[in-house]
């Protein structure tokens, strides 16, 4: 199986790169962000801090996050219903950052990750994919863009979607979850020895597919 880690900060564009590219190359996409959204959802639904992680860890048991692909659309399934679309408000990227740095949610979550990528050819993509989750992948990209281009992105994204947000706070929110991610004792974000650099400030979503497929295929003639 070919395994694609993409990693890089909030914002960068990497689930719909990675998203757009896979469905090209015919592989699966993993949104590993997704999965620690869903998980933070839960937390939040049932009025819990990031700071209660025993409670947290004991909640995981009585917790079922799943994968579904819908026309190859990944959906994101919790307890039995689809949340795809509640994961994907500000608060509950927060709340996932917060949450991601708890060591009993990462193991929770590494398991479906790792089975994933044995099954299928995939492009998955995160904070650690190809630093923790899929050391042995053979491709390997940390894709990144300035906190200010990432801000743009996601302000549109959110007022798309008909959210009340201020560019300002998606900023703040932005350079918190940089810090953050990068900062936590367990699995930070940073780019693997072995990793492509692909700065993807000022692009088109074009230009950065484009980029992505190019970095892909180099990578593919050289492990034929």
């Amino acid at each position: 199986m070919i395994n694609v880690a993409i990693d890089g900060p909030a914002g960068a564009g990497k689930s719909s790169i990675a998203r757009f590219v896979a469905g090209k190359l015919g592989y699966i996409y993993v949104d590993t962000g997704a999965l620690y959204r869903t998980v933070a959802l839960k937390v939040a639904n049932c009025g819990l801090t990031a700071e209660q992680k025993e409670d947290i860890e004991a909640l995981l048991g009585t917790t079922t996050v799943g994968i579904e692909f819908v026309n190859g659309e990944q959906r994101m399934m919790l307890d039995g219903a689809d949340v795809t679309d509640s994961i994907r408000t500000p608060e509950v990227s927060m709340m996932a950052s917060a949450v991601s740095a708890i060591p009993a949610v990462r193991a929770y979550l590494l398991n479906t990750q790792r089975r994933l990528a044995a099954e299928n050819n995939v492009i998955m993509d995160g904070r650690d994919i190809g630093t923790v989750v899929l050391p042995d992948a053979q491709i390997k990209i940390f894709l990144t863009a300035s906190p200010e281009d990432r801000a743009t992105r996601r302000f549109d994204e959110l007022k798309a979607k008909g959210m009340d947000v201020n560019y300002d706070d998606v900023l703040a929110d932005i350079k918190t979850r940089d810090y953050n991610d990068s900062h936590r004792a367990v699995a930070p974000l940073k780019p693997a020895p072995d990793s492509v650099f692909a700065d993807t400030t000022g692009n088109e979503f074009e230009q950065s597919v484009a980029l992505i497929e190019s970095i892909i295929n180099d990578r593919l003639e050289e492990v034929k």
